[in-house]
């Protein structure tokens, strides 16, 4: 059973098109909703594809550029409109407090929820979210402006118990949960059964990093090898490699060396420049170099 769901809400750069939405996603995780950037129409996309705005409790945006928060406002004004009352929690540059905060009292004035601001350091490497299942890290980026990506792993899990195994030692109930973690049984006379006797192996922990606006880095990989799902900004095709990295962005090409460098299982493109007609060109570029490579598009969903 997949653990994780994807929705694809945008995945076009900063320049508005016909085609493709800015930058933004929901992540499924188990039911709970986890919204990664919040560009303009984010919450148009998220009634298409008929999401539920209640079940939505995290919000992670991975810089301050228009494209990936301008979303934010008119969505915080709908969930009031909606009258949510559980806190809405905003994983950001410590900036965007001050940045929102005064747009929020202004057109939002008398929320029937809390917000509160999660204040990041995009230039590190750790943990801003745990819960009982899932742990949230920053991904350090290179952009114009301090920007992170984000890993999104679940927590190691329990192993399963064997229960002809259980019953053979007769094992109480009050031992069982110390085993599925791991723990030998003891019976009475003292005799030591090993775990691997009790139990099969846990589950593999599912893994999704999203990389946004970023100049190819290597330091990157250390830091998602091996990821189920890789989501890589690709603005740009060979083309305009120049302008990439005037811009502090990347092409398809550089995308998939990293997938490919930290042996992830599948990559997918996104954040298209809009002066591209066809991303076709993004997915041939990336295919020769890492051949697991799709595009994101609007209402795209990927279980994983």
């Amino acid at each position: 059973m997949e653990n994780f769901e994807l929705t694809v809400l945008g995945c076009g750069s900063a320049m508005p098109t016909t085609r493709h939405y800015p930058s933004s996603q929901i992540l499924n995780h188990r039911e709970r909703l986890f919204m990664i950037d919040c560009g303009e129409g984010a919450q148009l996309q998220y009634r298409r594809n008929k999401i539920k705005f209640s079940r939505l409790q995290h919000l992670f945006i991975s810089h301050l550029h228009g494209d990936h928060c301008f979303g934010l406002i008119g969505l915080i004004s709908t969930l009031g409109i909606l009258g949510r009352t559980s806190e809405l929690i905003i994983h950001a540059h410590a900036d965007a407090e001050e940045i929102f905060t005064s747009q929020i009292n202004y057109f939002c004035r008398d929320l029937p929820f809390n917000i509160r601001f999660n204040a990041i350091s995009p230039n590190q490497n750790e943990m801003i979210y745990e819960d009982k299942s899932l742990k949230v890290f920053t991904l350090p980026l290179r952009h114009r402006v301090p920007t992170c990506g984000f890993l999104f792993e679940e927590k190691e899990k329990e192993k399963h118990l064997i229960g002809d195994m259980v019953k053979f030692y007769n094992i109480p109930v009050r031992e069982l949960a110390s085993i599925k973690q791991g723990a030998d049984f003891v019976t009475p006379d003292g005799i030591i059964v090993p775990n691997e006797r009790l139990c099969r192996p846990a589950d593999p922990v599912s893994r999704y990093a999203y990389c946004s606006d970023t100049i190819y880095q290597e330091k990157l990989i250390p830091l998602i090898e091996g990821v189920d799902l890789l989501y890589h900004e690709a603005t740009f095709a060979e083309d305009n490699k120049t302008r990439a990295k005037e811009t502090f962005h990347s092409t398809a090409s550089q995308a998939a060396t990293i997938a490919q460098k930290a042996q992830v299982k599948k990559l997918m493109l996104g954040h298209f420049s809009a002066r591209y007609q066809d991303d076709s060109i993004f997915l041939k570029e990336a295919q020769e170099i890492f051949p697991n490579t799709i595009l994101a598009n609007e209402g795209v969903k990927i279980n994983f």
